[in-house]
């Protein structure tokens, strides 16, 4: 079998644990999470879409984060959750490069989107009055444009790259996705200097943004720390908690992928950071937000009022036989 496969153009997930004892009980795991964080991220972007109050900047921004989030889970979890149940662990070899290319594009876009996100939450802390004028539609589709075609650079440079190397050895990938790291393994050729290059792509991607936050953030601090209403640092921490939470998640778990030496990396150390910004992240931030924001919160109950409202005007139509 191994001899077919390694004569095949395919390659083969070993998943997240390679030979699981219950893979039931991960199917029924994984599959929980993948459903909430699809629902909350879906139900997110409907909110923002039919509440007036949410139509602003911050919550644009939001949704597009939302939408990102939606496709980013949706790129790597179906497929790990066929494997689970399938003996047939096989990806193909445009299946491999597909998966790459998206989860370059996502990740580099969330990148860029959270760094504009606290630009954002810089200029109505800081520049209230100007708001509006700051953050206009046009601006604000700048950004999001920018954010797609930034990861999608990303993307288009370094995925042919990565899926021209041979493959001639073994077709067994240890990962439950096609991650960049995992496939080089594979290639009968030295990669160390596309990986140094690699690398320094990366790092380049996170200083970026990170520059864009830690900036944005200390306005934000130096500004709320000469506000006299005690109101108004409550209001403005409120604001940029959700955030803040959000970007220590994600950026924590890409700072362990991206910077840190290969001395540090273990296969199952790599699965497990995977797995956390790839499932666990998608799910976390839509819930972050609307449990931390009171105008997410009302517009959910305001739906579900309007809902349950129309539900007993329909039990209260239903004609009567008598």
């Amino acid at each position: 079998m191994e001899t077919i496969y390694q004569n095949s153009t395919d390659f083969i997930l070993l998943g997240l644990i390679a030979h699981p004892a219950f893979p039931g009980l991960i199917f029924a795991v994984v599959f929980s999470i993948f459903v909430v964080a699809v629902t909350a991220n879906l139900v997110m972007i409907m909110l923002i879409r039919v509440d007036s109050r949410l139509h602003t900047p911050m919550y644009f921004l939001l949704s597009q984060l939302s939408i990102m989030d939606t496709v980013y889970i949706c790129i790597t979890v179906p497929k790990m959750l066929q494997d689970l149940l399938s003996t047939q662990k096989t990806i193909s070899f445009l299946g491999c490069a597909l998966q790459i290319f998206l989860y370059l594009t996502l990740i580099g876009g969330e990148f860029f989107l959270l760094g504009l996100m606290a630009y954002d939450r810089f200029v109505a802390v800081c520049n209230p009055l100007r708001y509006p004028i700051i953050m206009s539609q046009r601006v604000c589709l700048l950004m999001v444009l920018g954010s797609w075609a930034g990861g999608s650079l990303d993307g288009f440079m370094l995925t042919p790259v990565t899926m021209s190397f041979p493959y001639c050895g073994s077709r067994e990938i240890n990962h439950f996705f096609c991650e960049i790291p995992a496939v080089l393994k594979l290639s009968c050729t030295d990669t160390s200097l596309y990986e140094t290059l690699m690398y320094a792509c990366c790092v380049l991607m996170l200083l970026i943004p990170i520059s864009f936050i830690s900036v944005s953030y200390t306005r934000i601090l130096i500004t709320v720390y000469h506000m006299s209403s005690a109101e108004g640092r409550r209001k403005a921490f409120t604001t940029c908690s959700s955030h803040i939470i959000v970007v220590s998640i994600f950026y924590g778990a890409a700072f362990y992928t991206n910077v840190l030496p290969h001395s540090y990396h273990t296969p199952e150390k790599d699965k497990i950071v995977s797995a956390f910004y790839t499932i666990l992240t998608p799910m976390l931030n839509p819930l972050i937000y609307s449990l931390r924001n009171r105008d997410v919160a009302a517009a959910l109950r305001k739906v579900l009022r309007k809902h349950a409202f129309s539900q007993r005007l329909q039990v209260g139509h239903v004609p009567r036989k008598y």
